[in-house]
């Protein structure tokens, strides 16, 4: 008996080496990458998210199958995505902007596929974690956060006289919530008025621009709302045109036309969130375990050519935003990052 004993214990050990020296082994991994909208910020957090797994690849001679959709702006559509990623079995997901991750949320429930989201402005607010610092489930992720209070700063820095702020915004998108509300009471409490417009397509932006320029507003304020983002190369002419500056997010909202966009380097968040991916699955941290990681939103991108459509200078601008950030930088309009490079 005891020779059997001993013989069953050997086999459980060689068991549990093998297995260990399996996974230690595992030298491949598919990911499914779910983008929320084809907009400049999206698409760099993508790009970047690509380029730093080919770096750890090259590092490491571990692969990565990327499979990547956009569902742009389709609930249904994005719902599809997801199912045809957990049919394919990919070993993780990454939802590209809150509504995505939210959908990835529900859908991986009871199959714990780990997701990782990037992009969400408030994973708290919005039910994806318990905590920032410890999620508590199967999802964790980097967000882009925006300091609201900071962006009206900058309206009060190149207007002192500013009375009129247009909050322009998709009531629908989770991550204009909360900046929307912090907007409210900021304005409120410096007694400046201030009104809504809204908008859940292009052809909707487009209708509140028109009525923004109608009411005459001194300014207008987006927080990172990827369904303004996606209109802003339809609105930013007109907008300039009258006068009225356009305050968002986000530098892609600049790149497309805006005024100015401030918040955080999507490059290095796409960067960080590539590399949340490999500790995932390379390391295998726990997404549960696994702090969300926010970024300094001190990054002020004013765009020239707007900035001399408003009659304004940009050195004189950047001068004033200069004691409200941690950098200004210039940008010109174009469509995509990429279009500058070449």
């Amino acid at each position: 008996m005891k020779k059997l004993i001993s013989l069953v214990l050997v086999l459980i050990m060689a068991l549990s080496v093998c297995s260990g020296s399996f996974a230690e082994e595992k030298k491949e991994f598919k990911i499914g990458i779910c983008n929320f909208v084809d907009d400049a910020s999206l698409n760099q957090i993508i790009a970047n998210i690509r380029s730093q797994l080919q770096a750890i690849t090259d590092e490491t001679g571990i692969v990565f199958h990327i499979k990547e959709d956009n569902c742009n702006l389709d609930g249904s559509v994005m719902q599809q995505i997801i199912a045809d990623f957990i049919a394919n079995d990919v070993d993780l997901m990454v939802g590209v902007a809150t509504p995505v991750a939210l959908t990835m949320q529900g859908m991986t429930e009871d199959n714990q596929i780990p997701v990782v989201f990037a992009a969400v402005s408030d994973p708290e607010g919005a039910g994806l974690v318990a905590s920032l610092d410890a999620p508590g489930a199967n999802i964790t992720g980097t967000s882009d956060y925006l300091d609201t209070d900071a962006v009206l700063n900058l309206i009060f820095a190149a207007n002192p006289d500013a009375s009129k702020v247009a909050l322009l915004y998709n009531p629908s998108e989770d991550a204009s919530t909360a900046p929307i509300a912090a907007a409210k009471k900021i304005l409120g409490e410096k007694g400046v008025s201030y009104k809504e417009y809204s908008g859940s397509n292009i052809s909707e932006v487009i209708l509140a621009a028109d009525a923004i320029i109608a009411d005459g507003m001194d300014a207008v304020f987006t927080p990172t709302d990827n369904t303004i983002m996606a209109a802003e190369l339809a609105i930013y002419e007109a907008l300039a045109e009258a006068g009225i500056p356009h305050y968002t997010g986000a530098d892609s909202f600049a790149l497309n036309g805006a005024f100015l966009g401030y918040g955080v380097d999507y490059a290095n968040l796409g960067k960080e969130t590539a590399n949340m991916i490999a500790a995932i699955l390379v390391d295998g941290g726990a997404p549960a375990e696994t702090p969300v990681m926010r970024f300094d939103s001190g990054i002020a991108t004013v765009n020239t050519e707007t900035c001399e459509a408003l009659g304004l200078d940009y050195e004189d601008i950047a001068a004033r935003f200069a004691p409200f950030c941690t950098t200004v930088q210039p940008i010109t309009t174009a469509e995509s990052f990429d279009d500058l490079a070449q």
